[in-house]
């Protein structure tokens, strides 16, 4: 049975969440190498299904506080930044923006969260079911308390996790991991350890067409379907609207305490990481692995290449469909449909700022050519000017003679740097 539509309706209503912070190279497309003791960047499936149970969303902003937008149909924006409604029938929206990602400003009484939650949720938003989740125990591991979870995220699509925890009286703070492309949740195992002896419930999600043993391909190929028919968003936004809906299934475990949850991510869960974040106030700490960019600038300056290397098959599909070669045009066509305003309202200088004052660690390898320097200087740089004031809220770890990869340093860094900011 379906509860509502969370698009535009909704973000508004969201007013009792104010964002602040809690006191306190491998191949093309492959899974970024991680430092010892260091998940890797990888992925993770789901699994059809359904189910009855009580969503825990309506929570967030108090009772009542979700709306309901008739027909499902998508809202427009709100605020400046001059975002387009997204096309009928799930077709991309026209949210492209030149330029290198300039940020729109919000508008009057909302806050720059609440902009880009608009905008993202007009492209991503769909009803809500609910959650009907399921926990199944598993042996202890050393001394950790270990489950597998799963609950409904859409009307199609079940989301499959694993959550490591310490025996101690809850409610904890908690921490998510996202994977990057053709891994899955047990990429972050060794992180979600680590974590849970310091006192954190860990968790760490399977991505969609992701999973153990899965490889990068019905990734590829989800990706390309969506750039074929303008339905869906399999690339980076499907992931948000999944975290979102994690974070109503833990905002309902006795277990968790709902203000302190962080989410960490590597590669493609650095830039879900970020992404998320920046429209999601319930994620009171953030730390995108190997992922803060700008794809605008990239694209300005001919340094898109890596990036597109990252999906590579699927761009390889596309290509062939439209029997043109892969250029910089061809890129825009492709993000346009596939992840509308990645390079213009929602590219990473535009949603880094979103997250301010909240806890931002940013860690990046200095040779990384997937996030390239002059992209990333100018994300540095609107973060700065939104933490002005909160200073110490806001850390870009440049890993030395690093390219795509966490190192065991970035890996310590990230632990601590949960510590600090949600003590366990």
């Amino acid at each position: 049975m379906v509860r509502g539509v969370r698009t535009l309706s909704f973000a508004l209503a969201l007013t009792a969440c104010s964002g602040s912070s809690p006191q306190a190279t491998p191949a093309a497309g492959s899974s970024a190498p991680v430092g010892a003791g260091a998940p890797s960047g990888g992925a993770s499936g789901t699994s059809q299904g359904g189910g009855s149970g009580t969503s825990a969303g309506a929570a967030l902003a108090g009772a009542g506080a979700t709306s309901t937008v008739g027909g499902g149909g998508a809202a427009s924006p709100a605020g400046g930044g001059g975002a387009a409604s997204p096309a009928g029938g799930g077709g991309a929206a026209s949210l492209a923006g030149g330029g290198s990602g300039g940020q729109g400003m919000p508008a009057p009484g909302t806050e720059l969260w609440q902009q880009k939650r608009a905008t993202l949720l007009a492209i991503i938003g769909r009803p809500e079911v609910p959650l009907a989740a399921t926990e199944s125990p598993l042996p202890d591991d050393n001394g950790l308390t270990v489950a597998d979870f799963s609950f409904a995220s859409d009307e199609q699509t079940r989301i499959t996790g694993t959550s490591f925890a310490p025996k101690k009286t809850g409610p904890l703070p908690a921490v998510i991991f996202l994977h990057g492309t053709g891994g899955s949740r047990q990429d972050g195992f060794g992180l979600l350890r680590t974590l849970a002896g310091k006192g954190f419930f860990a968790v760490a999600i399977d991505a969609r067409y992701h999973g153990a043993g899965k490889g990068q391909d019905p990734y590829f190929n989800a990706i390309y379907q969506a750039y074929v028919s303008g339905v869906g968003h399999p690339f980076l936004y499907d992931t948000v609207w999944d975290v979102m809906r994690l974070l109503d299934y833990l905002g309902g475990r006795a277990e968790v305490d709902a203000k302190r949850i962080g989410l960490v991510g590597s590669s493609k869960g650095g830039m879900e990481t970020y992404l998320t974040a920046a429209v999601e106030p319930r994620v009171a700490v953030a730390v995108p692995w190997i992922a803060v960019e700008s794809f605008a600038w990239a694209l300005d300056n001919d340094q898109w290449q890596a990036r597109v290397g990252s999906i590579q098959g699927a761009f390889d599909q596309a290509a062939a469909h439209d029997g043109v070669p892969i250029d910089v045009a061809f890129v825009r066509k492709f993000y346009d449909r596939v992840v509308p305003g990645i390079y213009g309202e929602l590219d990473g200088p535009a949603m880094v700022p979103a997250i301010a004052p909240r806890p931002l660690l940013a860690v990046n390898g200095d040779m990384d050519p997937r996030t390239p320097a002059g992209g990333l200087l100018l994300c540095e740089a609107a973060a700065k000017a939104a933490y002005a004031g909160n200073d110490d809220h806001f850390q870009l770890y440049r890993e030395p003679n690093t390219a795509h990869a966490v190192t065991a340093e970035a890996t310590t860094m990230t632990v601590d740097w949960f510590v600090r900011w949600l003590a366990p």
